[in-house]
């Protein structure tokens, strides 16, 4: 691995940020508890991420306390992101997680800098900070405490149900600051879903969690990303997807296509082979080459489709395609809410 056998203070120009200084490594960690799974414990130099000014995300600054996941996403669109550490999207991906073990801390400096703006600051937006190895690190406390206290909103989009540990925090948090909570649930279809996202939590533990967030009186937003062509795309699909989630007590819905970017293209293909092949020359004609997003056509077609289902039980929705809100969103700006912010549109 890229860090291995590294002097003290060698700097790595090219790393993700955070991860410059390849003498960071603290230890690699293996446990019953995780079979097959490997921790790479770091110190990181820093916590928050600024987000490139090109980019379409609504919000500016974002935290990663993990790298890989175990949810093991076939479609993750964050694969590719492991292989500046001589990793692999595929199983790499699953089964070796870097854990920034220092974040709150280093947060924490950050934050007291005099040029801090309190800007909305994203988690859950590379990697799922309520991944299994949430359980046994327990950062996400220190960073939703630390958010609060200087005075930083912040929004955290999951598929743990972790999530619920950390309600009272979170409450607590959002009277201080605004707070937006959203869950993401894409399959449900039991068979479908233990094929394509193996190490989440079930459909109904994570609409079970939305009812949790719900009651303790958070807006709470689903993601239905993503949709898949042929298999999860029918009206049926859709509209059972959208009868659960007004059952859970969601308040919004976002939905979109799938993306399939080039660090991520070749795994789902791979695995498509094996559990559609059928679908295979319908997913290269819409994803033909180096193509990362479903055809314009298509996208439409998936509005027109899914706009009226969404109208029909209840729920605000917006697909990918929509206007993107405000990037800057400060505590300056926006006032102290209860547990029951404005949407973010993250994905």
């Amino acid at each position: 691995m890229r860090w291995q056998g590294q002097k003290v203070g060698d700097v790595d120009a090219a790393a993700l940020p955070g991860m410059e200084d390849r003498s960071s490594v603290l230890r690699s960690v293996t446990t019953p508890e995780f079979a097959g799974m490997t921790f790479h414990e770091v110190l990181s130099k820093s916590a928050l991420n600024r987000v490139p000014g090109a980019s379409r995300m609504p919000f500016s600054w974002t935290i990663n306390p993990y790298r890989g996941c175990s949810h093991a996403c076939v479609y993750c669109f964050a694969r590719g992101t492991h292989e500046y550490l001589d990793l692999d999207g595929g199983g790499d991906f699953d089964s070796q997680i870097v854990v920034k073990v220092n974040v709150a801390e280093v947060l924490e400096k950050e934050l007291r800098r005099g040029s801090w703006d309190h800007e909305l600051v994203a988690l859950g937006t590379n990697t799922d900070p309520y991944q299994r190895a949430e359980g046994r690190y327990q950062l996400m406390p220190g960073i939703i405490e630390t958010l609060a206290a200087s005075g930083t909103p912040f929004s955290v989009l999951t598929k743990g149900t972790l999530i619920r540990r950390d309600i009272p925090l979170l409450v607590k948090a959002a009277q201080r600051v605004p707070v937006d909570v959203q869950m993401s649930i894409a399959m449900y279809d039991d068979e479908l879903q233990k094929a394509i996202e193996p190490g989440t939590p079930s459909t109904q533990a994570r609409l079970d969690t939305v009812r949790a967030l719900a009651d303790a009186g958070f807006r709470v937003g689903v993601f239905l990303m993503p949709i898949l062509p042929h298999l999860t795309d029918s009206v049926a699909a859709i509209d059972e997807a959208l009868q659960r989630i007004k059952a859970s007590g969601a308040a919004y819905v976002i939905y979109g296509a799938l993306h399939l970017r080039p660090g991520v293209k070749p795994w789902f293909i791979q695995w498509l082979g094996e559990f559609r092949p059928d679908l295979l020359s319908s997913y290269r004609a819409l994803y033909p080459g180096t193509a990362s997003v479903a055809p314009k056509a298509y996208r439409q077609w998936l509005a027109k489709r899914t706009r009226p289902l969404i109208r029909a039980h209840g729920l605000d929705g917006r697909d990918e395609d929509d206007v993107t809100p405000p990037r800057r969103m400060s505590a300056r700006s926006a006032p102290v809410a209860a547990p029951a912010p404005a949407p973010a549109m993250l994905f």
